[in-house]
């Protein structure tokens, strides 16, 4: 009793289906991978000069937090009543 029927193998991801969601699936295989590409980045020493930016880490985004000012009107002094 193995994966070497595709039944199984077809029975076996349905359960992982319905477990999972199929939103979570993405997300499972994203992390899974990451995880498979660093584990063998460490094993072989291969390290990379600069980390690469994954779905997995949000990129910065400035324009959203950015907290609007509001402009305070100056006070302009008041002008003197002509005189007459």
């Amino acid at each position: 009793m193995g994966l070497d029927n595709p039944l199984h193998i077809l029975l076996l991801l349905l359960l992982v289906l319905l477990v999972f969601g199929a939103k979570r699936l993405p997300e499972i295989g994203r992390s899974l991978g990451t995880g498979l590409r660093e584990f063998k980045s460490s094993v072989t020493g291969d390290h990379p000069q600069q980390p690469t930016l994954t779905a997995a880490q949000p990129q910065p985004q400035q324009a959203q937090q950015q907290v609007p000012t509001q402009q305070v009107p100056t006070q302009q002094a008041p002008t003197p009543p002509p005189a007459g």
